[in-house]
């Protein structure tokens, strides 16, 4: 753990005000669900909650048969975070920062299929040498808490079937979610 500098006042009704650049830097939201835990030495540790990461395997045995089935990579984020990867480098690959793209995809509950192999190109997480070809937001209880996405490094586009395997991988996960 880490000192920031940064001192805050409770005020009458109990609340604190997370600064503006923690919230950035920890890609906070307003409305984003906070984990309160306390440590042994009176620590108090916020930490963004992600329902999707208690699925953990679960949702990593989605991946691979995604992968199996499609022939391309699948990925699994969570609001901000990938949480299941298939294909080489998984263990550098899990717990990087979703893309502007996939953030963006999944606050406006779009799905994204590439139509053309000349399309803009976006990328599924930071630094990333795969493309998406297709993607689409994990909705449960009403709120947008993932995206699943297929990825490749060549200029595929996804055909009907792969199509339809992405929005049912999505509308499974989302309905073990509100179980």
């Amino acid at each position: 753990m880490r000192a920031t500098g940064v001192v805050r006042r409770i005020d009458d009704l109990g609340r604190i005000v997370i600064p503006k650049e923690i919230r950035r830097t920890m890609r906070m939201r307003e409305g984003d669900p906070l984990e309160i835990f306390t440590g042994q030495g009176g620590e108090i540790i916020f930490k963004k909650y992600s329902m999707m990461a208690e699925l953990g395997q679960f949702s990593q045995n989605y991946a691979d048969s995604l992968y199996r089935v499609s022939g391309l990579h699948c990925v699994i984020f969570d609001s901000d975070r990938v949480i299941a990867y298939t294909g080489s480098g998984k263990k550098d690959v899990i717990g990087l920062a979703a893309s502007r793209e996939i953030e963006d995809m999944l606050s406006q509950r779009a799905s994204y299929f590439r139509q053309y192999a000349s399309e803009k190109e976006l990328l599924p997480y930071v630094h990333s040498e795969l493309k998406v070809v297709g993607a689409t937001p994990i909705i449960a209880a009403g709120d947008g808490v993932g995206v699943v996405a297929l990825v490749s490094d060549g200029d595929e586009v996804l055909n009907d079937t792969q199509k339809k395997l992405l929005v049912l991988t999505s509308t499974l996960l989302a309905n073990h979610l509100e179980i």
